[in-house]
């Protein structure tokens, strides 16, 4: 029986993070034949395809120098262009402090309720006393303990108007799930919080002001996003990594896991960036209630269907958010914008996204037929006939679902789990990585996977 020190589980980019940071004495397990896990890329007919966008927002300064070191002159900084779509009008990203070309009386409603959340705001505060020992108490905190879903946020925040034309529609198309099923633990910097002043503005005169944390982002020159997972390996031993090697089963008790084709490996301590849920599936049989705990977490799937079309300069923007529900997609991107190296000459490129119940059984045709359908409404197709490449790269676990029963259920099986000396560090981190049961999206942004391998590599130390 071979035995290591750190055995690592995934070589996605928390995993590949992991090993280049811990050096030695570990092997990293990849069930694929490449390493980058979702951030792999994939070469068609020309085309660079990802797993739908994966893009580089590096605010960090040790996380940006790593990149660099990483990744050299292979490497392009982009200015945000996004935009959503809605009410047969392009408006920019985000809704909230961008309504300018819209519908007057769409504007009129989101200003209105608006105005109403302000005074809604102000009328439950005053109901609710505040804290003693904190004399500051203000609106905003007060409301914060009424605040208790999504839609409670934004009937506060920005009104029903706003609800009504882009965050209950959108969201819901997002996470499958009801805007007062979702806690508000996932938002973050992910939704931008405009001031009043910029609200206004924003619907008179169009706003180019940035907000949000993507503003800016980096992208490989060249090879698409797995650019940086293939930069990542080349500098650990290839000895320590093991491709088409899956797990199929753990025993934390005996700290022993075997591959699918029956090897046995022993470990003093195990780091998983795999989905939490599948690595509980893992570690069979467990204690009832864990087994319980488990069944509690909630995620969705996503179809992506990628295109690659025969037109130049199809649109200049980089990715547009669709709330409408007649377009069965809630986003499309453009991957030929984060780079001039991702098509044939002459060609434009685009990446479609659906969100659905994960074991929901889609029928590829009609989806694809839907998705084609709403591309040519929209405008972004002149014809079906400019498809010359089309390739499905299917996503199971995407987003997690942030309802009332993920953080009491993540936090116990962290406790199991760190009782066994095991690091799951996608959990432990704060919409795009499930491994991630704290943030969002488990596709999303590669440089919080770095510093979750980083985190696993602390926790693992500790």
């Amino acid at each position: 029986m071979t035995h290591v020190r750190t055995l690592i589980l995934g070589g996605g980019m928390s995993g590949l993070s992991c090993a280049y940071h811990l050096k030695s004495d570990y092997q990293l397990w990849e069930k694929s034949s490449e390493p980058g896990g979702l951030s792999r890329s994939i070469k068609q007919d020309g085309f660079v395809f990802d797993h739908t966008g994966h893009l580089l927002h590096l605010h960090k300064p040790d996380t940006l120098a790593l990149i660099k070191n990483l990744l050299g002159d292979n490497l392009v900084e982009r200015k945000r262009n996004a935009w959503i779509y809605s009410h047969n009008t392009y408006t920019r990203y985000p809704f909230q402090a961008n309504t300018y070309g819209l519908p007057q009386p769409v504007i009129e409603e989101c200003l209105n309720g608006l105005m109403e959340a302000q005074k809604k705001s102000k009328r439950e505060s005053d109901k609710l006393p505040s804290k003693a020992s904190d004399p500051r108490s203000t609106i905003l905190s007060k409301n914060q303990r009424r605040i208790q879903t999504f839609r409670n946020w934004v009937e506060y925040t920005f009104g029903e108007g706003f609800g009504k034309h882009f965050f209950y529609p959108y969201n819901e198309k997002l996470w499958t799930v009801p805007a007062e099923d979702l806690t508000t633990e996932w938002m973050g910097t992910f939704v931008p919080k405009p001031s009043i002043e910029e609200v206004i503005n924003g619907s008179k005169v169009d706003q180019t002001k940035e907000f949000g944390y993507n503003a800016t982002f980096y992208y490989p020159r060249e090879g698409g996003i797995q650019a940086l997972a293939f930069a990542f390996a080349g500098r650990l031993d290839n000895k320590k990594i093991f491709l088409n090697r899956e797990v199929a089963s753990i025993n934390l008790d005996k700290k022993q896991a075997v591959t699918k084709s029956g090897e046995v490996v022993s470990y003093d301590q195990i780091v998983s960036s795999i989905p939490l849920a599948r690595f509980m599936t893992l570690t069979q049989p467990y204690p009832g209630d864990i087994a319980g705990l488990t069944k509690q977490l909630r995620w969705t799937s996503v179809y992506n269907l990628n295109l690659g079309i025969r037109r130049a300069n199809l649109t200049d923007k980089h990715w547009i958010y669709f709330p409408e529900k007649k377009y069965r997609f809630y986003r499309v991107g453009f991957p030929m914008n984060f780079s001039d190296n991702m098509t044939p000459p002459g060609c434009s490129s685009m990446y479609i996204e659906i969100a659905h119940k994960p074991g929901e059984v889609l029928d590829k045709q009609e989806e694809y037929k839907r998705c084609i359908a709403g591309l040519l409404e929209c405008g972004l197709l002149q014809n079906e006939k400019e498809i010359i490449s089309q390739l499905v790269l299917p996503i199971p676990i995407a987003y997690v679902i942030f309802d009332k029963n993920r953080t009491p259920a993540v936090e116990a099986l962290l406790h199991y789990l760190q009782t066994k000396k095991t690091s799951t560090p996608s959990a432990a981190s704060a919409p795009g990585s499930i491994p991630t049961w704290k943030k969002p999206s488990s596709k999303a942004n590669p440089p919080q996977k770095l510093s979750m391998g980083l985190r696993g590599l602390t926790q693992r130390s500790a």
